[in-house]
């Protein structure tokens, strides 16, 4: 399913989100814009998982941020460790609420509010097989291109 639906008031937000996971999204978002980073929010993985945010890195590094907006919201999900195999580092967000101490040590982690946000640990590096890249870059690609398109498609609308 995509992100934006040109249906919608706002484009770009699908309704999956809670409001706390998208305060943490905008202050990683802000970040990494800052950093030079491009970011593909909500996009679907080969393993069918969707990651909540993908960011690509000058050089090529592809990174992934899964965000937990509350302590429940870390502890029920089991589905993380498949997001290695899509990226060269792994990071939680999360915001100030949920204590850093929960998050695993083997992954970055970024505490984000709504206007930035601070690495507060940085991430392994696992580098990806060319071809993993190579298919990760396509995927991001496309959902970037067709996303910008559904956006403008609908703001034709208006």
């Amino acid at each position: 399913m995509p992100i934006i639906s040109p249906h919608a008031d706002n484009p770009l937000i699908d309704g999956r989100q809670s409001d706390r996971a998208m305060m943490v999204r905008r202050g990683v978002q802000r970040l990494f814009s800052d950093l030079r980073l491009s970011m593909v929010p909500e996009l679907s993985l080969a393993s069918g998982r969707r990651a909540d945010l993908v960011a690509l890195r000058e050089n090529g590094d592809i990174w992934i941020i899964e965000i937990k907006s509350s302590i429940e919201d870390l502890r029920v999900d089991r589905k993380w460790p498949d997001y290695r195999k899509h990226c060269d580092r792994l990071f939680f967000a999360t915001h100030s609420g949920v204590p850093a101490e929960l998050f695993p040590d083997d992954c970055g982690l970024i505490i984000a509010d709504e206007w930035s946000g601070h690495v507060l640990r940085e991430a392994p590096e696992h580098r990806l097989a060319a071809a993993t890249r190579k298919a990760m870059l396509l995927r991001f690609a496309r959902a970037a291109a067709d996303r910008l398109l559904m956006a403008e498609l609908a703001a034709g609308k208006s």
